[in-house]
């Protein structure tokens, strides 16, 4: 029935799209800030500018919160790439990883993560889910290589990714050695050789 008024334009995402990324992001900045340890739904809130009640009705717990945070983050800073090449594709993805754990403000967060899940089971929990998305959203790098007969078709795409990633983080929390093209490259390389 129309009024003849004109009726408010809805915007994609509206109000409720900008609060969530508002929350996402004060998340990351108050891990950064304080680490896994002191975060909370109030200091987050506090951050976001936003009342805590609005956090508690989006996520159950804390950890749900930075999973979330984590996730979103890596959708934009660690895209699925579709060059036409196994070994290229598994490059790009390395060095988006890479580019995204050493940008100063998220390798804090890593490595406040890193730590506290060893000790913290629900902390651990939503890591190994963080991991389990990321990597079902990733493994299509692997099936399309699969299909392309650029590598055997018994591969498990998840062990591929994980031993792709895996001496990435080594590098970044453990040994500090460099994380480049020169690592990178004969890694990936080597790993597709089998």
């Amino acid at each position: 029935m129309e009024t003849g008024e004109p009726q408010p334009r809805r915007r994609p995402g509206g109000r409720s799209a900008r609060v969530r990324s508002a929350v996402l992001r004060a998340t990351l900045d108050e891990l950064t800030a304080v680490g896994y340890g002191d975060l909370s739904f109030e200091s987050v809130a506090r951050r976001a500018g936003v009342h805590k009640t609005t956090l508690y009705r989006h996520w159950p717990n804390r950890e749900a919160l930075v999973r979330e945070a984590l996730l979103a983050r890596s959708e934009v800073t660690v895209p699925i790439p579709d060059t036409g090449s196994l070994r290229e594709d598994l490059i790009a993805f390395a060095r988006s990883v890479v580019a995204n754990i050493t940008a100063p403000d998220y390798e804090a967060i890593v490595r406040a993560v890193a730590s506290d899940a060893r000790t913290d089971g629900a902390l651990g929990d939503a890591s190994r889910g963080f991991w389990r998305e990321r990597f079902q959203l990733a493994r299509i790098i692997v099936l399309r290589g699969i299909e392309r007969g650029e590598i055997r078709a018994d591969v498990d795409p998840n062990l591929l990714l994980e031993s792709v990633v895996g001496p990435l983080y080594l590098r970044l929390l453990i040994t500090r050695e460099p994380l480049d093209d020169a690592f990178v490259e004969p890694l990936v390389t080597q790993l597709i050789r089998g």
